[in-house]
């Protein structure tokens, strides 16, 4: 596994030749110190993921090098904590969806089966789950599957009754190191690797519905290159999907945010990107809890964490358009429809619809974020939680320590 934020950003890549980017570093929140409150007490070593349950009084979990794992109560007290592995970082935690007591923790090849309720020790470990490290774990909403993404490029689906690998997904040609179920589609998950590909999956097929590479998108946006400017490729780290289970958000290596759309029936229809960091943008994740499920918080090998409102994207407008003629009455859409008058208008409608869904959206780069600020460190994990009733995010870096910022702004 090569790491949170392993790839270093080249020379000539860390400083922001872009102008928007440089007044995005001058509206980062100045009160960080007074906006942010160090959890301390729970690790020895660095931290580098972290989980929420979806209970009402949130238990948060933060896993850490040499095989750590924390559980924290709401307000950022150290509850219990357990020593998984000799050997083996802690890369990845989950909650189960639908018994939040329930935690999943990768380590090495192996998942540990955790009951908060007493964590003195594993309930189970699920053994050689990966064929390399694990990087990523996701849980469907069932909680009856759990998929693994690991070192080898492999994504392996368990049964978590079984308790055995079901299917071995393999199509990245390089480490893949994040995948993530689809909200409301718990046999639909989507993946994304170090070969720069994003792949969506339909289960039992064990292959994709779909391959995108995110170099594409790179190309339709370029910039012209200044004299001596390197830039990195967009290794994909971290893949989420927003709560409607159609947009898709990829934090890559050259600092952008990918995001693609799908229609209901898994079809690609659109992608666009955003620079959002200076350097490799590490972890992007929706927020569910915000005026509207399509907040994003991002954080970056930059130190930077931000919150993106992506209603204001294209691409997103027109899935929220596609959901609001959706769910209109058949009774009220009738009578539009005669409203409209002749067919030839509908036949023009209709042809603007089916443009919009074959469209590609590039980002013009004039997107800012909402709110930021100047974590300082390199970002490993990025977790949005609703904490003593209050939105926050909890960020953990190369410290022992994690990070909680209030989004009260928002």
């Amino acid at each position: 596994m090569l790491g949170r934020n392993a790839l270093a950003t080249s020379s000539a890549g860390d400083t922001c030749h872009n102008a928007d980017l440089s007044s995005r570093r001058a509206r980062v929140t100045a009160a960080h110190n007074r906006m942010s409150r160090l959890w301390t007490g729970g690790h020895a070593s660095p931290v580098l993921c972290a989980g929420v349950s979806s209970e009402s009084e949130h238990m948060v979990a933060t896993g850490a090098e040499a095989g750590e794992l924390t559980l924290w109560s709401h307000d950022g007290s150290p509850v219990s904590k357990l020593h998984l592995s000799a050997d083996d970082d802690v890369t990845c935690v989950a909650f189960s969806p639908p018994t939040p007591c329930v935690l999943y923790a990768s380590h090495g090849r192996t998942v540990s089966v955790l009951d908060t309720r007493n964590l003195k020790t594993a309930v189970t470990e699920l053994t050689d789950v990966g064929e390399e490290e694990i990087n990523w774990l996701s849980v469907n909403e069932s909680g009856a599957l759990l998929a693994a993404a690991d070192d080898s490029g492999a994504v392996r689906v368990i049964d978590l009754q079984l308790k055995k690998v079901i299917r071995t997904l393999r199509k990245h040609d390089n480490i893949c190191s994040s995948v993530t179920f689809r909200p409301h589609r718990p046999q639909s998950l989507v993946s994304a690797g170090l070969d720069m590909q994003v792949l969506l999956w339909d289960l039992p097929k064990v292959r994709p519905l779909w391959t995108y590479s995110l170099q594409d998108t790179q190309e339709e946006d370029a910039h012209p290159q200044r004299a001596g400017q390197m830039f990195n490729p967009p290794l994909a780290h971290c893949v989420d999907v927003s709560s409607c289970g159609n947009v898709f958000a990829c934090a890559a290596e050259d600092g952008y945010i990918h995001l693609l759309r799908v229609s209901e029936d898994s079809r690609l229809r659109e992608r666009g990107m955003f620079k959002a960091h200076c350097q490799g943008a590490s972890q992007a994740h929706f927020i569910s809890f915000l005026s509207h499920p399509y907040w994003l918080a991002t954080g970056g090998n930059d130190g930077l964490v931000a919150l993106w409102d992506l209603s204001e994207e294209a691409l997103v407008a027109n899935e929220r358009k596609r959901k609001s003629r959706k769910k209109k009455p058949k009774a009220r859409a009738k009578a539009v429809s005669q409203v409209q008058g002749s067919d030839k208008n509908q036949k023009q409608q209709m042809s603007a619809e089916e443009a919009e869904a074959g469209s590609a959206s590039s980002s013009s780069g004039k997107t800012l974020p909402k709110l930021s600020f100047n974590h300082g460190e390199k970002v490993n994990w990025v977790c949005p939680a609703v904490l003593k009733g209050k939105p926050s995010l909890l960020v953990t870096d190369q410290s022992s320590s994690p990070s909680l910022y209030s989004l009260d702004e928002l």
